[in-house]
């Protein structure tokens, strides 16, 4: 799958770059803006943990503890504002919690605000069997979250505008060109004709593209850094062979 260059000329309003600006100032904008972002990475830092050797269940309680904790420790950490790409900032918090007395942080967190996704260790299981280090986990995770956002996102769009059969028999020639007869079949399925099929899924990998595009976005500050997150998204996606 290819990404395309995404122009995006409002990165003051990102996520990561309220969290940047409002930092010194300790809004709660900040904090909020923050904790959106890390709820929507629950996955990779409970891989991270996992591969740390933790059970499913002990995994859990430490990622919860963990974002539960973040905002507060944004909070007070007055002498170090973020720095970077928040998928960087968010690990390196995650190692400095791992490195001092998280057992007693979790043992005695009582704060359960944030709901975990339900699927966690199943996607991990699936996608991180041959992850040769907590990072290398966590990076494959993030990736994946990204593209599981914009999927998600794509899909409710073709329902709003009366696609949903045409996304779901297409969707999987998002990241892969069909064999010769495979529109065809879905033609006669969907009683349509194999070029308008042509035309939808080009329309479909260009806006999936834009969701990706816009996925990242959020994550970092600038347009230099956004074309960094991709190039490292292509990595990933290379090492987990999804076609290009």
């Amino acid at each position: 799958m290819s990404i395309s260059n995404h122009s995006h000329n409002h990165f003051s309003t990102t996520r990561w770059s309220v969290v940047m600006q409002l930092a010194s100032a300790q809004s709660a904008d900040a904090g909020n803006a923050l904790i959106e972002l890390a709820q929507r990475y629950w996955y990779p830092v409970y891989a991270y943990v996992r591969r740390c050797g933790h059970a499913p269940a002990v995994a859990q309680d430490i990622t919860r503890s963990f974002l539960n904790g973040l905002m507060i420790r944004f909070r007070d950490d007055r002498t170090r504002p973020p720095q970077g790409h928040f998928r960087r900032y968010l690990l390196d918090q995650l190692n400095t919690f791992l490195g001092g007395d998280w057992r007693e942080i979790v043992d005695h967190d009582d704060v359960n605000e944030l709901v975990a996704p339900d699927d966690l260790e199943v996607r991990n299981q699936r996608d991180n069997a041959v992850a040769t280090s907590p990072e290398h986990a966590y990076q494959r995770s993030f990736a994946l979250e990204v593209i599981s956002r914009a999927l998600k996102r794509l899909r409710t769009e073709a329902r709003q505008t009366g696609h949903a059969p045409m996304f779901e028999a297409l969707q999987q020639y998002l990241a892969r060109d069909p064999v010769a007869g495979e529109f065809e079949r879905i033609a006669t399925r969907l009683n349509s004709r194999p070029l308008a099929l042509v035309v939808a899924l080009k329309r479909l990998r260009q806006r999936f593209r834009e969701l990706v595009g816009q996925e990242l976005a959020d994550t970092v500050t600038s347009a230099e850094d956004l074309a960094n997150e991709q190039a490292d998204l292509h990595g990933v996606l290379r090492e987990i062979q999804m076609p290009q």
